[in-house]
């Protein structure tokens, strides 16, 4: 190997080091202050590291937001299955059945990615309190569910579209329906766009705030950024005890990237190649 090239490649890798190093220190920040005791805790020396293993924050974080850190998981595990098993049936759909307007129809639903929230505040309230369901957790996961369907459907239609039709006409000939074909052919292996969706709307239901500041207007009922937030006082903040309730917040993200990483970027390139 020439000096040059690997004068290049130190080069790509210190390059890729110090943008690792610079997203990865907020983490860093957050870690260090909640190790932290209170008296510790200082913003022009926020960088050293603590003097001993303090897990006192953790423990007093961890008491104010575990019911709502369960509160999180009751709701994003049902809206993130759901909303996938819907955007799979959607992108199906899109993807093996065409029909006059279809395209159209798709546009449409894409139109759903690029609406704000808070646009949709109000009539979102109203249409809840009409049916019953707001200030409740089944009210929440129907508001993932449905806003889930753009994104969803998108990933399942780019990945549905790269299966060879002539299988679908095979099922057709063995007798498949509509959700036969579906059954039998499609979701079988579908997995990796499973696996892409699932981390996709686990990640943005549970790290959403907005909607569910707004929908569930009971703290007891809230998730847990929600009750992350409510541990700020008004007047002072004990900053070893936000930041270790935010690592807590941010922990199951983290964890299921880490154990699923491999799976998600497989089935994005699935999805890549098929389309």
């Amino acid at each position: 190997m020439s000096i040059q090239r690997i004068w290049s490649k130190s080069a790509i890798y210190l390059v890729l080091i110090a943008f690792a190093a610079f997203y990865a220190m907020p983490f860093y920040v957050m870690l260090i202050t909640g190790l932290k005791p209170y008296q510790d805790v200082n913003v022009t020396r926020m960088w050293e590291f603590p003097k001993g293993l303090y897990l006192g924050s953790f423990t007093q974080a961890w008491t104010l937001v575990a019911p709502n850190f369960w509160n999180s998981v009751m709701i994003t595990v049902p809206a993130a299955l759901i909303s996938s098993m819907i955007g799979s049936i959607n992108g199906y759909i899109f993807a093996k059945w065409r029909f006059r307007g279809s395209d159209t129809l798709f546009i449409l639903f894409l139109v759903g990615m690029f609406l704000p929230y808070q646009g949709i505040l109000i009539p979102l309230v109203q249409t809840l309190m009409a049916v019953g369901l707001y200030a409740t957790m089944p009210g929440l996961i129907l508001v993932h569910c449905i806003f889930g369907i753009p994104i969803t459907a998108l990933l399942f239609r780019g990945y549905y579209a790269g299966i060879p039709n002539e299988l679908m006409d095979a099922g057709k000939i063995d007798g498949c329906g509509f959700f036969g074909l579906y059954r039998y052919i499609l979701l079988p292996i579908s997995m990796p766009a499973f696996a892409v969706v699932l981390l996709w709307q686990f990640t943005s239901i549970w790290n959403d705030y907005l909607i569910g500041l707004i929908v569930l207007s009971n703290p007891v009922l809230a998730p847990v950024n929600i009750a992350v937030k409510n541990i700020a006082g008004s007047w002072s903040v004990e900053w070893n005890v936000q930041m270790s309730a935010a690592l807590i917040a941010a922990l199951p993200t983290v964890i299921v990237y880490l154990l699923l990483g491999k799976l998600f970027m497989r089935g994005l390139l699935a999805g890549a190649l098929k389309g």
